[in-house]
């Protein structure tokens, strides 16, 4: 799935009317990141001139994740808990590990960090914002 228009700005907390939209012309992976080619960025000089800003794209704009796949800014937030129904925290953030992701649960001072796959993610209710997991409270 690609997205044929990307969002350029080079304050990711400015206004939505702030960023500009490109269409994007070309995509390849390179190295451990991406060379995309943008309209109204002609060459590299132009690139340059953007080189550091941040890509990004209004919500209606993305694809709609499949089933039982999340956008992570879907997850943060999200109050977890096991079976047992004791509340294990708040999902902070994500990590990639390359193998899968990991949920970043903060409970006050403590970090659990609970692999995001079906072994131990039972269920996620985006309506509910809840995230029922099979993981020990003590663990």
């Amino acid at each position: 799935r690609t997205m044929p228009n990307w969002w350029v700005s080079n304050d990711p907390d400015a206004p939505a009317e702030a960023w500009s939209q490109r269409e994007l012309r070309g995509c390849r992976a390179h190295g451990k990141g991406l060379v995309a080619t943008l309209e109204g960025v002609p060459d590299r000089n132009a690139a340059e001139a953007i080189e550091g800003w941040y890509i990004g794209a209004p919500r209606e704009a993305l694809p709609k994740p499949a089933a039982d796949e999340y956008y992570w800014g879907d997850l943060v937030g999200l109050e977890v808990s096991n079976e047992a129904g004791e509340a294990l925290g708040t999902v902070s953030g994500l990590i990639s590990t390359g193998a899968h992701d990991v949920l970043q649960i903060q409970d006050g001072d403590t970090e659990r960090l609970v692999p995001f796959v079906a072994a131990y993610v039972l269920d996620v209710d985006l309506a509910g914002r809840t995230i029922r997991v099979a993981w020990e409270k003590d663990w």
